[in-house]
């Protein structure tokens, strides 16, 4: 059955279709282990009153193989009608060759919202004194910026046909041999992601949201991220959340309780912020490609991109694409090696998405037990001493063996 959306909220039954992608790469090595682990996740925590019914649709190598088209309409048109849906990784070419199909499927569905949480699983070896210190949401935005895709390659008509419109009609000189790209970034992107991700803190009752921008130098795009975002609380949220400025100002440095914080930093600032003082931030929201950077960056301070999860999420319309977050690592592909711990984590926070209570915190527990256990995948064997290297199947059924209802 299909989950429903009526008047803004989903209607999800006890056996919902689920579409998934494999994925290139390793998407054949750990999206499968994924689905088994998810089906034994809610089996321990439902008894067998709900089941997901898993439909495969195509992307990426396969698509093309069996369509000709690395993204068939079918697939685009399922992912919005069946509202969520799981993909493993796809590959991007690299300077050639079809457009990013990531950030394509984030464009065509208007998935506006890319949802990365960042939390450390205790066990999982780290490069940090103190990882535990990190639990991040980053809301980065996903639909503009210089992910928009509006650029032209170097000595190419249109390139120099805008080169010679800068020069002549706006008095600004770019070099002839430029590659030529822009950023756009709108009133309407920077609110709604800021809405996204002020909600989101104040459901979850988190602490804080912090803007991440670079607005001193490029004030025209991601300082009007910031300032939107700002008049926005301003104009629907006086009454739950407080500016940084508001708190020195009226209250002496100490936020009124109850009150979601709302602060910015410089981006550069708040990378250094992240590995020095991780515990002060919370929620954090940012143009796209900052989003990109931060978010991978966190993800290294508890483990790496192999045990992040992300989804791609319109919280308008309620479509969902969750995903695994690292690349398809061809070399490994094929070798049932590799961590499965993204994608697994990823349907953990689909199910929370759904409502169904409990299933993410069955695997997230039994994910921690397993790597206590020291039961890893080689990326973590090699930094553990003691490990019992495993392989993806294996690290998944011992997942399922330590899974226990919450």
């Amino acid at each position: 059955m299909k989950i429903m959306v009526e008047n803004g909220k989903m209607n999800v039954p006890d056996n919902p279709t689920i579409p998934y992608i494999i994925g290139d790469g390793i998407g054949i090595d750990i999206t499968p282990v994924a689905i088994k682990v998810f089906d034994a996740a809610v089996e321990k925590t439902y008894g067998g009153k709900r089941k997901i019914e898993w439909m495969k649709i195509l992307a990426g190598k396969e698509a093309i193989d069996k369509t000709g088209e690395p993204l068939p309409k079918e697939t685009l048109n399922a992912i919005k009608d069946y509202v969520v849906s799981i993909k493993g990784p796809l590959e991007t070419p690299i300077g050639k060759g079809f457009r990013s199909l990531n950030v394509t499927l984030r464009q065509t569905l208007d998935l506006f919202v890319c949802f990365r949480p960042v939390k450390y699983i205790k066990g999982v070896p780290s490069p940090m004194k103190r990882p535990e210190l990190v639990d991040i949401i980053v809301f980065r935005e996903n639909t503009e910026d210089v992910y928009a895709g509006i650029e032209w390659p170097v000595d190419s008509d249109k390139a120099k046909e805008i080169i010679r419109f800068l020069k002549e009609k706006m008095g600004v000189t770019v070099r002839e041999d430029s590659g030529i790209g822009i950023k756009p970034i709108s009133i309407t992107g920077s609110r709604r992601i800021g809405k996204a991700a002020i909600d989101y803190a104040l459901e979850h009752e988190r602490k804080s949201v912090t803007i991440m921008h670079k607005g001193n130098i490029m004030k025209y795009t991601e300082g009007l991220f910031q300032a939107e975002i700002y008049k926005l609380a301003e104009e629907q949220y006086k009454d739950s959340v407080i500016t940084e400025e508001e708190i020195n100002e009226k209250y002496n440095g100490n936020a009124p309780e109850g009150m979601l914080i709302l602060k910015h930093r410089i981006a550069d600032s708040m990378f250094q912020q992240m590995i020095l003082r991780p515990d002060e931030y919370d929620v954090i929201v940012t143009p796209n490609l900052n989003g990109d950077y931060l978010s991978d960056a966190a993800a290294a301070q508890i483990g790496g991109i192999g045990i992040a999860p992300g989804a791609n999420i319109n919280y308008e319309n309620k479509v969902a694409l969750f995903e695994a977050t690292h690349g398809t690592s061809p070399k490994h592909a094929g070798k049932n090696e590799v961590n499965p711990g993204s994608i697994i984590l990823s349907g953990a926070e689909m199910f929370e998405y759904m409502g169904w209570k409990g299933i993410k915190e069955t695997i997230i527990n039994a994910i921690e037990k397993t790597v206590l256990e020291k039961h890893v995948t080689y990326d973590f064997a090699r930094l553990m001493d003691g490990a019992i290297k495993v392989s993806t199947g294996e690290f998944g059924d011992r997942i399922i063996k330590n899974m226990e209802v919450i």
